[in-house]
């Protein structure tokens, strides 16, 4: 059982909740936007892990909110990444833990394994790649982690093909991905179409307790969803 802060306290962040509770964890701090001061409570201070899903220009100082706190934390915010790399060397220095990943979702991350290894499958064969993401109209960016996590895997295995990605917002839909590969004589898609964010919530709060686990035993350092899975 874990003391969990939740950072960003959205329909994400009420998921989160009821997920957490649901594997009998203690939810002991909520902090949204303009609950900064919250950092300094009593309840915060006494987290094992802070899951962070908060907005792209938030996520960075929230980490580093936690960090100056000694707390693990596990973040789903996406739109940010350009600042992982100094993140990745601020925690190195400082021995603090943090675990990302541009999507919580188990399927997903099977997705991503299964994108790497048609990939590798199309390095002999002619086709055109591109890449569709579709959102609810409240994601603020675009295109998606995801989506850019698809096209940074297959352009590191087929550098010399550009690989188009197609951002839409509608809705109030999870998420929906497609890899699609196109020759003049067919075309080869693979899929992924989340029903709901009970997903994301899931693998979550499974990543914050393997984070905490790591944490406790002195084993810090940057963690994604590979290390969880052993992918």
């Amino acid at each position: 059982m874990l003391n969990i802060s939740l950072i960003g306290y959205g329909k994400m962040g009420h998921i989160i909740e009821q997920t957490a509770l649901a594997r009998h964890h203690n939810i002991v701090c909520t902090i949204d936007q303009g609950e900064e001061y919250k950092y300094d409570s009593e309840a915060f201070l006494s987290s094992d892990v802070a899951i962070e899903f908060s907005a792209p220009k938030s996520a960075v100082n929230n980490i580093r909110a936690a960090w100056l706190r000694s707390i693990p934390v596990v973040s789903g915010t996406t739109g940010w990444t350009d600042q992982l790399p100094t993140l990745q060397d601020e925690l190195k220095q400082n021995g603090q833990t943090l675990f990302w990943s541009a999507n919580y979702s188990i399927g997903v991350n099977l997705f991503f394994e299964l994108n790497r290894h048609l990939a590798q499958l199309m390095r002999s064969y002619d086709y055109d790649i591109s890449i569709e993401e579709i959102h609810h109209i409240h994601k603020l960016d675009a295109p998606s982690g995801t989506a850019i996590v698809l096209a940074n895997d297959i352009k590191h295995i087929l550098p010399s093909k550009p690989t188009e990605i197609e951002s839409k917002r509608e809705g109030e839909v999870p998420g929906t991905h497609i890899v699609r590969y196109d020759s003049a004589a067919d075309t080869i898609e693979i899929r992924h179409e989340a029903h709901s964010r009970e997903g994301f919530a899931i693998g979550a709060v499974i990543a914050a307790e393997y984070t905490a686990k790591q944490a406790k035993l002195g084993k810090h350092g940057f963690y994604t969803m590979n290390d969880l899975l052993k992918l």
